[in-house]
């Protein structure tokens, strides 16, 4: 095979074609800024060294909450530099600020926006997607179509803040236009485990065992609660899991625990 089918290089392409090229064996190219996920092994994996931006981040897991915190918990506070702020659409328990804020999380740059109909929830992170906000993008979205996933990733690509989309373990056998899925679930003590299950360049086969200690929290344990195995939690899918997130009743946006 002649040299020149064999290499493609796409320095003698447009810019605006470019940046929309790559290719099979190219993990680290990435043409937007990323943000650190705080574990170096994900970092490691992930096309960019990080979270993309201008793209979705699809996480699935058995049952939520108990993973989406701890997963980006180490980013979280970097993405308030500024006056960045994190938007939550229709989380399936109101967010725990104590809890969040042994990782960082300001209660003043958290808003909870909360939504009862599919439709709804779509439509208010469509509209969060398209105002590039700074700070970053949570949605709980367990009922989303393929084609309503494709519309978000359309307008996630003007976004330059990280947009992560949550939804349950089933939507795995589903196809997704998301760029960057990952599966998490709870590993044993304060660990997650991570898949990745799609991601741009080569598939990522090796699964991740993360340790999620809140940096406060990390201060104040003894040694055998840092390494405890004693406690748990039920690593089984939700009965419903199509459900997560429903018990969101309200349809007006609300800031939680508001300074003033």
């Amino acid at each position: 095979m002649p040299a020149a089918a064999r290499t493609f290089d796409t320095q003698h392409l447009p810019i605006s074609v470019r940046e929309s090229v790559w290719t099979g064996d190219d993990l680290a190219h990435q043409n937007h800024p990323t943000i650190p996920t705080g574990f170096d092994s994900l970092d490691a994996s992930l096309p960019g060294g990080g979270w993309p931006t201008r793209s979705l981040t699809e996480v699935l897991s058995p049952q939520a909450p108990l993973c989406e915190w701890s997963l980006l918990g180490g980013c979280i506070p970097s993405l308030m530099e500024g006056d960045g702020q994190i938007l939550l659409v229709s989380p399936p328990l109101p967010p725990h600020a104590g809890g969040l804020a042994q990782r960082g999380v300001h209660p003043d740059r958290l808003v909870w926006i909360r939504a009862k109909a599919p439709a709804d929830r779509l439509w208010i992170t469509e509209q969060l997607i398209k105002s590039n906000p700074r700070g970053a993008v949570l949605a709980w979205l367990p009922q989303a179509r393929a084609d309503q996933i494709r519309r978000l990733q359309v307008h996630a690509q003007s976004c330059q803040s990280p947009v992560f989309l949550f939804r349950p373990t089933g939507a795995q056998r589903e196809a997704s236009p998301a760029p960057l899925r990952l599966l998490a679930s709870l590993g044993s003590g304060w660990n997650i485990h991570v898949q990745i299950l799609k991601r741009r360049g080569t598939p990522c086969t090796d699964a991740l065992e993360l340790e999620s200690i809140p940096p406060q929290l990390r201060k104040v344990l003894p040694p055998r609660l840092l390494r405890s195995t004693s406690f748990s939690f039920s690593r089984e899918e939700a009965p419903d899991a199509r459900d997560l997130g429903r018990t969101a009743t309200f349809q007006h946006p609300q800031r939680i625990l508001h300074p003033h």
